[in-house]
């Protein structure tokens, strides 16, 4: 009777535990925050096509207003979505954290929106929950946005004629590169060539 019982205790352990390891990912989150960064990028692709002088459908106006509604639209989505889950992690919407991500990084005319997600997606970076790459380069926006030096080299600016980047002013110019490693971004020289 005895072993019967231990028996089906861990039977009824091995059962329970597999389910209780497991988060489900949320399907609807993802198709919504899968929808909002086609829509986020949809209008800054047209606007890279014009810049190379490709040949878009749409005019210089009409991709200017929709990028705008688009981000507005974007933003207050967003925010519902912070309000209630928190920031989306991988354990919860898989990939389409990093495009979470890169919408809250377009929302650069709300800094303390930008500045709350960082805090929450700080947690989720410190259990491997969300890309600390990302939120290196979300920290430097927001830096930046507050007219504050930059920790990481992300943001920078390219001089239209001669197509070279140099950062917006580093708080750490001297361990700067160490800084960049310790969240797995390429050393900033790279980092500058790559936009050249």
């Amino acid at each position: 009777m005895k072993t019967f019982l231990i028996i089906a205790l861990l039977s009824g352990y091995f059962a329970i535990a597999p389910s209780a390891q497991i988060v489900k990912k949320d399907t609807a989150l993802i198709k919504q925050i899968d929808s909002m960064f086609k829509t986020d990028q949809f209008w800054r692709k047209e606007f890279a096509k014009t810049q190379r002088k490709e040949k878009s459908v749409y005019s210089d106006e009409t991709i200017q207003s929709k990028w705008e509604e688009a981000d507005r639209i974007n933003e207050l989505k967003a925010k519902a979505i912070i309000k209630k889950y928190g920031y989306p992690g991988y354990d919860l919407v898989g990939g389409s954290s990093d495009s979470f991500w890169a919408i809250v990084q377009h929302c650069d005319d709300d800094i303390p929106f930008q500045e709350q997600v960082l805090i929450l997606m700080k947690k989720e970076v410190d259990k491997n929950n969300a890309d600390k790459e990302n939120y290196a380069l979300l920290t430097d926006r927001v830096l930046v946005g507050k007219h504050q030096k930059q920790i990481y080299g992300t943001q920078v600016n390219v001089d239209p004629k001669t197509h070279k980047a140099t950062p917006f002013p580093l708080k750490y110019p001297k361990s700067v590169d160490k800084l960049r490693k310790e969240v797995g971004l390429e050393p900033l020289a790279a980092y500058l060539k790559s936009f050249e």
